[in-house]
Parts: structure tokens; sequence; C-alpha cells
């Protein structure tokens, strides 16, 4: 077997008794505080749901061009639906890869008062050639949030706040789920399948298509202190779980929130991935936990970077990456968001 450079940590761990499950929280926060990405298994996520996402995934990106389009997500101002390969950017340059966003099914929010984050709230776009995919994904998703929520209670405990500390302040979640195809590139060189950053939010759970590479996730050399990519290809039953930087602001740094990035696949290949991610609802504020002592001293404090700020605020981070990753939706739906932005950074 190769050697992996995550580490694994099985959730069922938190089942087998106090001192199995005691051994899993300083696993996991150990994971996070030094890496920010470890591989999950015991999950309870059959295989038989995850063969049909995959071939849902599969159906829909091998469906005719015109019944993709019709629910491109430039007829969105809630940033769902269909994205064409190209269009959409990480640090401003051009990802390879198609995809459908589907987040919380909701009314459009009418109220003219409301923050400029509630123009996220809205109902998502579905094909109208493929009913059987919104099933699918109504199940992925319940799966999910649950082990988001059972994971979330861990990291609680493990740093001694109260295991309730992050339902009691996530509100109703924020989910994204993205369904993604990788299309094969001819080029020489690695392309661009998405760009290197950190996820915005707090926890994101990745399911890949069983024996397709292409993430690699940045890690420091220990005795260097370099930076350096590593690859972290999927392993069978296991998902790739990463924090983002919501995280890592509530734990001042303690908890790290790690850069990744896909590298195109060589075609004729392709790959499918579904990264699941898992946040506070818009309007609410994650606080910073009071950690103990011992932990505390070895918090390394927030990345700072000026033109990236990280908003305590959920909302704000959200609208913040939709923006920017989607320039031509918001130049279509919320050009004065986009002229405001910058003009206050003018």
């Amino acid at each position: 077997m190769t050697e992996l450079n995550l580490p694994i940590l099985d959730l069922s761990r938190l089942d087998e008794g106090p001192e199995a499950a005691a051994q899993f929280r300083d696993d996991l926060r150990a994971a996070t505080h030094d890496v920010g990405f470890f591989y999950l298994t015991g999950t309870g996520i059959s295989p038989e749901l995850e063969a049909r996402l995959h071939r849902a995934a599969r159906d829909f990106f091998a469906l005719p061009e015109a019944d993709k389009l019709a629910i491109e997500n430039v007829n969105s101002p809630h940033f769902r639906g269909y994205t064409r390969i190209g269009g959409e950017r990480t640090q401003g340059k051009v990802d390879w890869r198609e995809q459908i966003d589907i987040g919380p099914e909701r009314a459009a929010v009418s109220d003219a008062d409301a923050p400029d984050f509630a123009r996220l709230i809205g109902p998502n776009l579905w094909p109208d050639a493929q009913p059987e995919l919104r099933e699918v994904v109504s199940e992925w998703h319940d799966h999910l949030s649950g082990v988001a929520r059972r994971l979330l209670r861990a990291w609680a405990l493990s740093l001694g706040a109260p295991e309730s500390y992050f339902d009691e302040h996530f509100g109703e979640p924020s989910t994204l789920i993205k369904i993604v195809r990788y299309p094969g590139k001819e080029d020489p060189t690695p392309q661009q399948g998405v760009g290197a950053h950190k996820d915005s939010g707090v926890l994101t759970l990745l399911w890949v298509e069983p024996g397709k590479g292409g993430l690699q996730v940045e890690r420091r050399d220990g005795v260097t202190g370099d930076q350096h990519w590593v690859d972290a290809p999927p392993v069978p039953g296991a998902f790739v779980v990463n924090i983002g930087e919501l995280l890592e602001y509530a734990t001042q740094g303690y908890l790290i929130a790690t850069k990744h990035r896909v590298i195109s696949p060589t075609y004729p290949d392709d790959r499918i991935s579904v990264p699941f991610f898992f946040n506070p609802a818009l309007d609410k504020r994650l606080p910073l936990i009071d950690l103990p002592a011992e932990l505390a001293v070895q918090a390394r404090g927030v990345t700072q970077d000026p033109a990236n700020p990280i908003h305590a605020l959920y909302g704000e981070n959200a609208l913040k990456s939709r923006l920017r990753a989607h320039p031509d939706v918001a130049a279509i739906h919320h050009a004065d968001l986009v002229a405001a932005r910058a003009a206050a950074s003018a």
C-alpha cells in the first residue's frame, strides 16, 4: 500500500467506549493542529449510497449541453446551479472544471433592508432531465450533516469546551454541496483544476472518485520548515476532511486551515469529486474558544492576508468567496456590491 501523507481517523471509535472516544478526540485535535487535513473512515455511509451518488454525478455531466446550461448559475442570484468549464476562479485564475452547486432549499429574501449576504439565500436549480439527482443529494446531505455534527462535538470536547459548543453557535447550518468534474487536459505541464486556496468556513468533507488522484495539500517539512505539496489520493471508504478559516479563527490559530489544490487529470481521463461544506448560519458569529492554558500557548494566531480578511460573521465570509469565485454571476446580479467593494479597496 502506498504510504499516505495524511493521518487516518476512524469516527466509529466514538462508539467503542470512553477510552477509544477520548483517543479519537486527541487524534482529531492533533491532526488539525498539525496538518489541518485527515482521512475519515467509519462514517456509516454505505457503499450503495456512494455508488448512487457517483452514478448521479456521471449522469448529470453526461447530459446534453443544453440541459446543463438550462440551469446555469448565471441565472441564479444565489450562485446555485451549473458552472461550465472555466466558469469559476481561484486567486483570479480560471479553474478547469465543471460543477453544480447545491445549497439549502429556501425561498429568496425579498426584504430590501436585509444584509448583503442574504442574497445567498434562495432556491436551487435542478435539471428537469434528471429528477433523481435531487433525491440522492438530499440523502447525502442528511448523512453528512450527521457526520459533521459528530466531528464538531468531538472537537469541542478536545478543545476544552462543552460538547454542545458548536451546536449552540451554529444556528441552522449553511451547507453547500458541489458535484464537480475535472476534465482531462493534454498540456504537458500540470494544470489548475482548482487553484491553491483555504476553505473559508468551518468544515469540509470530500468524497473523491475511487482511484482518481489530483488533490494536493500543502505541508511543512518537520526539519527545514519549508512548505511543499503532497498528494492526497482517495482512500477506499474514507472522506478527506479539512477545516476552514473560521475554525482557525475560533481557535486563534491553534487549529490550522491549510492550502490545497487540484491538478487536472491527463486526457482522456477525468475525475469526479463531491465536497460537502458545513458552516454556521449566515447571520451567526463563531466566537473565540477559551482554550485551556496548555493549548492556548500553542495557538499561532490567525493567518493574516490583507487582501482576504477573515470575518467572524459567516455570511460575510461566504459572500466574499462567492463574489470572487463567480465574477460573471456577480456582474449580472450584484453589480452594486462589486462596485461598493471596489470603491472600499481603492
